[in-house]
């Protein structure tokens, strides 16, 4: 009975799967549909896929679920290419092509090098006669009108070989270009998280429960995780925002000032301001240069950093808060994250993963998404129940 606004971010993907099940269109589509989802709920949704009636496109960096398809299509490029088979299938074959077209590009080149080679051979070559031939007829050893027939023959067999080798330097070069065309630049996210150095036995942050009392301290990697609607998010933003809790539900406490937020919502962004607006406004004394080079290693480049918020893509406006945080004076010494891969692409979270794993300050992860976790070496997972309570486990294996 409660009003959708007022139910979490994986209640309402339930409902709003549940609708379209029951409306049985020939061709439904799902835009990241396991956002939010927590495990067992992600597993149902897996089981929905297979029995699904109709056509389904998803859009999903969701690894597990791309499983469940039985066609991958890629867009890339401004092209669609579709490949029969999941995810892992398309990635192999991906590889092994872009392997081939690697190799190809090599030998495309080394044959440029062999043609360029021999273009400079020939001229000197050509060069060599045409000085000998002038010092024969300059010594007089043959009459000149036979000279003069010998060197306009020398000049067309020189031009058509010229015209020859240059054409192979121009079809070579073709060929490079055609082959390199077919190797993909690998567009990279560049996060280099400032250190914070926290020092181990600095006392950060405080979660309390009914009966006992979590403290994060120190470089610490904590995972907050839980099934949907038991109020993770709204517990981050009890103790981020300083709010009263409510009767009987976890709080928490902040111990530093030094804290970067990242929440599932991003509404902390100026939607009508540019990225660079954005940024500059809780980074006023960093030099526009410097914000303007921070971007573009997160690939916010040129238009795309002077661009309004609201025109950007989910995955771009991550990228504009995750700035805002990397800008900071003095560095966090906590970053609390909640769902951070929700609207990020594959490549994206690994990417993200890599900083993060690399990152000497504390973190604090809400998160269904356990390869992640997993991957930024988690120290401690606490579940949040249903009931309010927290319990720590030993593993992710929840």
């Amino acid at each position: 009975g409660r009003r959708v606004a007022e139910v979490s971010g994986g209640e309402a993907m339930l409902i709003a799967i549940t609708g379209l099940s029951i409306r049985r269109t020939a061709i439904t589509l799902l835009d990241e549909p396991t956002n939010n989802l927590d495990r067992p709920t992600r597993a149902k949704l897996a089981d929905f896929v297979d029995q699904w009636p109709g056509t389904l496109v998803v859009v999903s960096h969701d690894l597990e679920l791309l499983e469940h398809m039985e066609n991958t299509t890629e867009l890339y490029g401004g092209t669609l290419d579709t490949f029969g088979g999941p995810y892992s299938a398309w990635k192999e074959h991906q590889e092994q092509e872009q392997a081939a077209a690697v190799q190809a590009a090599r030998s495309a080149q080394q044959a440029l090098k062999v043609e360029k080679r021999q273009r400079v051979e020939a001229e000197t070559k050509l060069a060599r006669r045409e000085r000998t031939a002038k010092k024969t007829q300059r010594d007089g050893g043959i009459p000149k009108i036979l000279a003069g027939n010998r060197a306009s023959k020398a000049q067309a067999s020189a031009g058509s070989l010229r015209s020859t080798l240059d054409n192979k330097v121009q079809a070579a070069q073709v060929a490079v270009d055609a082959a390199d065309a077919r190797v993909r630049g690998e567009e990279h996210i560049t996060l280099v998280l400032p250190d914070p150095d926290v020092p181990r036995g600095r006392r950060l942050a405080e979660l309390h429960d009914q009966d006992r009392t979590f403290v994060i301290q120190g470089p610490e990697r904590v995972a907050l995780v839980g099934a949907n609607g038991t109020g993770k998010s709204t517990l981050i933003e009890q103790f981020i925002r300083g709010t009263a809790p409510a009767p009987d539900r976890p709080h928490g406490r902040l111990l530093t000032e030094l804290v970067g937020y990242l929440p599932q919502r991003l509404d902390g962004l100026d939607d009508d301001a540019s990225a660079m607006a954005n940024v500059q406004s809780v980074a006023p004394g960093t030099p526009a240069g410097t914000i303007r080079n921070q971007l573009a290693r997160l690939l916010l480049r040129g238009d795309s950093a002077d661009r309004p918020v609201r025109t950007l893509s989910g995955g771009e406006r991550f990228r504009v808060s995750l700035a805002r945080l990397l800008l900071s004076e003095p560095p966090a010494q906590l970053l609390v994250l909640d769902e951070p891969t929700n609207n990020l692409d594959i490549a994206s979270v690994e990417q993200l993963a890599e900083a993060l794993d690399a990152y000497r300050g504390a973190l604090l992860v809400v998160s269904h998404d356990f390869a992640l976790l997993e991957r930024i070496g988690v120290d401690t997972v606490i579940e949040l129940g249903r009931d309010g309570r927290m319990h720590q486990r030993r593993d992710l294996n929840i």
